[in-house]
């Protein structure tokens, strides 16, 4: 239970720095978010919870598989000016974006 606690510290607090980062230097904190920061935590944490090398692998697949599938997210925000959108907007058809790379990476990965 206390290594289960000191990942979601650990999650948090990145979070949280690249989210305050955001208001000093937003160019620098979206390179910090773009790394693959959790994945390379997730993955070795996974390894070691589980120890089986076949499930960390087609786990480590699923994330390659869907990092692609997530910048469907962002593409309301390059299209918000021209079409004159709020944020909410925006925001909202994000995470709709976002639910469509779902189907998606769940559609490629039944190939894995």
């Amino acid at each position: 239970m206390l290594f289960f606690i000191l990942k979601i510290i650990g999650a948090g607090v990145i979070v949280a720095f690249s989210s305050w980062l955001a208001g000093q230097n937003p160019k620098l904190a979206g390179f910090i978010i773009a790394l693959p920061l959790i994945s390379l935590i997730a993955i070795l944490f996974s390894y070691y919870e589980h120890n089986d090398p076949e499930k960390t692998i087609l786990f480590t697949k699923s994330i390659f598989i869907a990092v692609p599938a997530s910048y469907l997210f962002f593409i309301p925000f390059f299209f918000a000016k021209s079409l004159n959108m709020n944020f909410l907007l925006i925001y909202a058809c994000g995470i709709a974006m976002l639910i469509i790379g779902y189907f998606i990476h769940k559609y490629v990965a039944n190939f894995l």
